[in-house]
């Protein structure tokens, strides 16, 4: 027998365990659960794919009208469609990230009973998925801000914007470790699925995504800046628009959080794959 054809399947015994060598080697699983990904959310649908840029559309002519025009909040000088379709982006991506890993182990039951495979390999082709659908956005902020320079001579992105890759890195980072979390803990606390998605919700309005920092009072800034999503934000926005502030204090904070969430996630979800399938 050649031993270099023989595959050794251990179970994991340490908490922190990541062969990230044997993640590589799937790599095809991966690219074919992306696929699956866009097969699957986009069958028996009319419009399909189109709804990637749909959806933002629709959704900053919303905060358009009832965080512009209705409540009049600030945009830091900035045109109100270009203040809310570069916020929707990162926080997009943000939501996307934790939400769809956090339903890892409810979708992938199936599939997780009968054959093996690395297990990360299911929210890391998510993960991958929900950039791929974020580059469609910062595709749709690149032409309008490049409709801004032809037809009014306005040039927005600042030379921080080489730091837009980064923040995305970290934002899919947070979002992948906070959701392998959750999708630990609905094993067995069938409520928080019920709870994610609301609370996703507020804490978009914890954070600067429909209105500017400026609106925030000052009292309750050292708070509000411990928001892990504000810094974030706020440096993703100003990179594109040279709107606001560059918090990189707070910045590093973000990042530790990211980090400890990340380590967390990938903690609970090897200790919860070994026995999923007898409490999901």
């Amino acid at each position: 027998m050649d031993n270099n054809n023989v595959i050794l399947i251990k179970p994991r015994t340490k908490l922190f365990d990541i062969n990230l060598k044997e993640v590589f080697e799937y790599r095809d699983l991966i690219y074919l659960f992306v696929k699956r990904n866009y097969s699957t959310r986009y069958k028996q649908t009319i419009l399909g794919p189109a709804w990637l840029v749909i959806n933002p559309l629709f959704t900053v002519v919303l905060y358009s009208f009832l965080f512009g025009v209705v409540a009049n909040l600030q945009t830091d000088g900035v045109p109100q469609v270009l203040f809310y379709l570069v916020g929707n982006a990162i926080w997009s991506l943000f939501a996307n990230s934790l939400n769809s890993t956090s339903v890892t182990f409810a979708e992938n039951a199936g599939v997780f009973g009968k054959v093996y495979f690395p297990r990360l390999v299911a929210p890391i082709s998510t993960i991958i998925t929900c950039i791929l659908d974020s580059c469609i956005q910062i595709a749709m902020i690149a032409i309008a801000l490049l409709f801004n320079y032809l037809y009014y001579g306005i040039s927005y992105p600042t030379h921080y914007i080489w730091l837009f890759p980064i923040v995305m890195l970290q934002t899919t980072l947070m979002g992948m470790g906070i959701g392998l979390m959750v999708s630990s803990l609905t094993t067995k606390y069938r409520d928080l699925k019920v709870l994610i998605g609301f609370g996703v919700q507020l804490w978009m309005y914890a954070t600067p995504v429909v209105y500017s920092l400026s609106q925030v009072p000052e009292q309750f800034l050292g708070v509000y800046m411990y928001n892990p999503m504000a810094p974030v934000l706020l440096i993703w926005r100003y990179a594109w628009l040279g709107a606001g502030s560059l918090p990189f204090a707070y910045w590093g904070y973000s990042w530790l959080f990211t980090l400890l969430m990340l380590v967390l996630g990938v903690v609970l979800f090897n200790k919860t794959e070994k026995n999923f399938m007898d409490t999901l």
